[in-house]
């Protein structure tokens, strides 16, 4: 392999692609590159980033496009790039470096390695005269300085080795743990426009999850509010696409009027869940109605005919962020009636002077008008029009690759779509979506990373078993084909088997296999993704009511240990870990359901699922089943539908009534069953 060239043109990653035409000689990360800058003496300038990253695409423009930068660094580097969606193991240890030369973290991380792969340098973005600046810096000191370079690298992984290595110190959790994180929520909270903290302002799906629970467990009104009050802002914002539906990355303003216009798979997922989740526990008519249009939007833009979902749509076209998705007062009344142009532009706030740049809109819904607003005739007309002239517009750069972690979350969301607003489409797309990543991503049993043109690469990480295995028992839940849960387990088995410390407690995120990466860790709290060390307990607790083994149960308690002081001292950056908790200690129900004939139960399940019952499993099965072993020995008594109900792991007579099997479950999760009926 030659250094001399530019080897990006032979990868498979958009974002890889993207600059396979840049004058530097990138290459991938990987043992031809490293042997490179051992025999060439050389530091490794180490580029990561992602397809839809704007200030990527920023750099690339300035520095990487420009010949005196690829001078430089042809000269005095060996630059690799790096898909930080394909290899979350690789950026995760070199975003981890660079917080701990105490820098702000963000993309394009630009980290300096020596041909050991220890940072001894780094930054994010960089203006091209700062960043020549920067790379005769290195250079210099590379030269005349090695043994400074060498001890910082030294130092730093062995900072990152320290920081990792989480360990179970036998003290657990305890209750205490939900009001400090009420109490953490509540002092972040913005009243004026909901959300947490101020701008840039990211949803935070999943510590709204947990506050539904806190509001469950004990009452508490103000939980509840600020979760409504957050859901109805972002709804309403202009981080939500009112014409083509789906969420925006977050909002650069804490109105969460103007989003950075990137949207992800992920948070779509994940705010599809919240918004499910509120309307069950509210039936807020609001809630349902954005829940359904965001798994839409992933149904018609982010779906491959395979099956998989894409990754992420970028927040530029034709070099603008936002231009596909912005209008002038001028574009609106070219196309629009009077009446028509009135109206929109009330309800939607455009004005002639814009809310963004060039006098151009954003959307977003006025405070005055409801939600049902949107199907006003004149609206709908409107919307129809703006629609299909923006879809005739240079559309934004979309990454087609396939994730397998993402996909878990999309798998999961889809199901629960399903669950919760009966829509055949959505079961259908989380089955497709199982069966393509089966067999386009788990050919040989082990998962694979990622998909993409044909080929499935890359050792899959902790996030990929847990995220997959999560939407798996939520597809079981829908239909209770025995296969899902089949696959489920044999993930967790072989999650177990590559990423579990017997030693110390809890997972590993990478299996051990690539010698590359400096630093094998541990992780509890949550970023832009939920953490997968706490997706894995609840999955755990889950499969251990499904099959009553054990063993799931005591790996659980065993992960939710590891992390416990650091959750106890920050639980708001832990709402993952404490859902898993909230399962754990709660009056959690199992239920078997043996229908007498099938579909003899559909108006039991259409209730359950309408309904907020957050810990609870189901197993069902027509008369009698011996898998899972949550139905075993149990049959539909007499040829009629029998209910098989254990609450906090104590097991009730069985019962043919549905209604007062519904009650019991409604105790358990004290949740309101005439609210369903408002």
């Amino acid at each position: 392999m030659s250094t001399r060239e530019n080897r990006l043109k032979f990868e498979k990653s958009p974002y890889l692609l993207q600059h396979k035409d840049n004058p530097v000689h990138w290459q991938a990360w990987g043992e031809e590159a490293f042997r490179a800058a051992r025999e060439e003496n050389k530091p490794i300038f180490l580029s990561i980033g992602y397809s839809t990253c704007h200030w990527c695409h920023v750099m690339e423009h300035e520095s990487f496009e420009n010949r005196e930068v690829a001078e430089v660094l042809n000269r005095d580097f060996i630059p690799i790039k790096v898909d930080r969606e394909e290899r979350p193991d690789v950026d995760d240890i070199y975003m981890s470096a660079l917080h701990a030369m105490r820098q702000r973290g963000g993309w394009p991380l630009s980290m300096f390695l020596t041909p050991e792969l220890k940072p001894f340098y780094g930054g994010t973005y960089w203006p091209k005269p700062l960043f020549l600046n920067v790379l005769g810096q290195v250079a210099k000191v590379w030269r005349e300085a090695p043994g400074q370079v060498f001890e910082t690298g030294d130092s730093i992984v062995e900072y990152l080795k320290l920081q990792k290595s989480a360990q179970a110190e036998g003290v657990g959790l305890s209750e205490d743990v939900f009001g400090a994180f009420f109490r953490q929520s509540l002092m972040s909270f913005d009243p004026a426009w909901g959300g947490f903290g101020q701008a840039p302002k990211f949803p935070h799906a999943n510590q709204l999850s947990m506050l539904l629970r806190i509001w469950r467990r004990g009452g508490e009104p103000r939980a509840l509010e600020m979760v409504k009050f957050t859901l109805d802002k972002m709804a309403r914002g202009g981080i939500y696409d009112h014409l083509g539906y789906g969420f925006a990355r977050y909002s650069t303003d804490a109105r969460w009027l103007i989003p950075h216009f990137e949207k992800m798979l992920y948070d779509n997922a994940q705010l599809a869940v919240a918004y499910l989740e509120g309307f069950r526990a509210t039936q807020e008519p609001m809630f349902r109605r954005v829940a359904q249009e965001t798994l839409d939007y992933a149904l018609r833009v982010m779906t491959d005919p395979e099956g998989g979902f894409y990754s992420a749509e970028d927040a530029d076209s034709e070099g603008e962020e936002g231009k596909f998705y912005v209008w002038t007062f001028e574009d609106l009344s070219e196309v629009l009636t009077r009446d028509e142009l009135d109206h929109f532009c009330r309800v939607y706030q455009v004005t002639p002077g814009g809310n963004f740049e060039h006098g151009t809109n954003n959307l977003s819904l006025a405070a005055e008008f409801g939600w049902a607003e949107k199907d006003h005739p004149l609206i709908r007309s409107a919307s129809e029009k703006l629609f299909k002239i923006r879809e005739a517009r240079v559309h934004p750069h979309k990454d087609d690759k396939i994730l397998t972690a993402w996909n878990g979350l999309m798998i999961r969301a889809m199901a629960m779509g399903w669950q919760v607003l009966g829509d055949r489409r959505y079961l259908d797309a989380a089955h497709r979506a199982a069966v393509f990543l089966k067999a386009r991503l788990a050919p040989q049993g082990d998962l694979l990373a990622r998909y993409r043109d044909g080929e499935g690469r890359f050792a899959a990480r902790l996030d990929d078993y847990a995220y997959l295995i999560q939407g798996l028992i939520e597809l079981y839940q829908c239909d209770f084909q025995p296969e899902v849960l089949s696959w489920a387990l044999d993930l967790q088995r072989r999650q177990d088997a590559k990423f579990w410390d017997a030693a110390g407690g809890a997972y590993f995120f990478t299996d051990g296999s690539d010698p590359s990466l400096l630093v094998r860790g541990k992780e509890g709290s949550d970023g832009a993704l939920p953490n997968a060390n706490a997706v894995a307990a609840a999955n755990l607790l889950r499969l251990h009511d499904l099959t009553l083994d054990a063993a799931y149960r005591e790996k659980a308690l065993k992960t939710l240990e590891v992390f416990a002081p650091t959750a106890a001292e920050f639980p708001s950056a832990f709402g993952t870990l404490l859902l898993a908790y909230d399962y754990l200690t709660d009056l959690s129900s199992e239920l078997a359901v043996l229908e007498g004939k099938a579909g003899e139960g559909a108006g039991f399940f259409a209730k359950l699922r309408g309904g907020f019952f957050p810990n609870h499993v189901v197993a069902s099965a027509v008369e009698a089943a011996d898998f899972p072993p949550l139905l075993q020995n149990r049959r539909a008594q007499g040829g009629k539908t029998t209910y098989y109900l254990c609450r906090d792991h104590a097991c009730e007579a069985p019962s043919q009534d549905a209604e007062e099997v519904l009650t019991k479950l409604a105790e358990c999760a004290r949740y309101d069953l005439e609210a369903q009926k408002d």
